[in-house]
């Protein structure tokens, strides 16, 4: 069995409720969590005695967090179980986590604007202050779009250093600090 430290309790209760304000079911955040910190790989039975949920509701969550690709099966010897592990690189995860929510939310956002700035200029001058926001509001997608492809190629030192520069980007551009 699992002892949780208070400090490990309070992080995967917070981890949860955090999930829970980014569309992510509370228990799949909570297991993520718990793997997040864990120092070795964790059967699905011990996940459940440590969070105390339901073994048909870590399997659930597990299969989800393996479709977002930031937990991964791995064996131990002497045991036939299947057990999980979290990446453990913050800025890898995140950056697993941004491209895995561009591809199910900004990609089909994006095909649905470009249809819709179609037929908006079909229909002409009825639609066209319509067509005119759809316009620039496809624009500013393309444009993050494209923006974050471009950070994404970054190397993670390099991204790391970019982020970082914050203060000193603003400066550059002639921006108050």
């Amino acid at each position: 069995m699992i002892k949780l430290s208070p400090v490990a309790q309070k992080f995967i209760l917070h981890w949860g409720e955090m999930g829970t304000r980014w569309g992510v079911n509370r228990t799949v955040a909570q297991i993520h969590a718990l793997l997040f910190i864990s120092e070795k790989p964790l059967a699905a039975e011990d996940i459940a005695d440590a969070l105390s949920v339901a073994r048909s509701n870590v399997s659930t969550s597990l299969k989800e967090l393996q479709g977002w690709g930031i937990v991964k099966v791995v064996h131990a010897l002497g045991d036939r179980r299947d057990h999980f592990e979290s990446m453990k690189d913050p800025w890898e995860m995140f950056q697993v986590i941004l491209h895995e929510r561009k591809r199910r939310e900004i990609d089909p956002t994006l095909a649905i604007l470009g249809e819709c700035v179609m037929e908006a200029e079909k229909s002409g001058a009825v639609d066209a202050e319509l067509r005119k926001r759809l316009a620039a509001f496809k624009d500013f997608f393309e444009t993050m779009n494209t923006c974050y492809e471009q950070m994404r190629k970054l190397p993670t030192p390099a991204l790391i250093k970019f982020v970082k520069a914050g203060a000193k980007v603003r400066k550059v551009l002639g921006l108050a600090g």
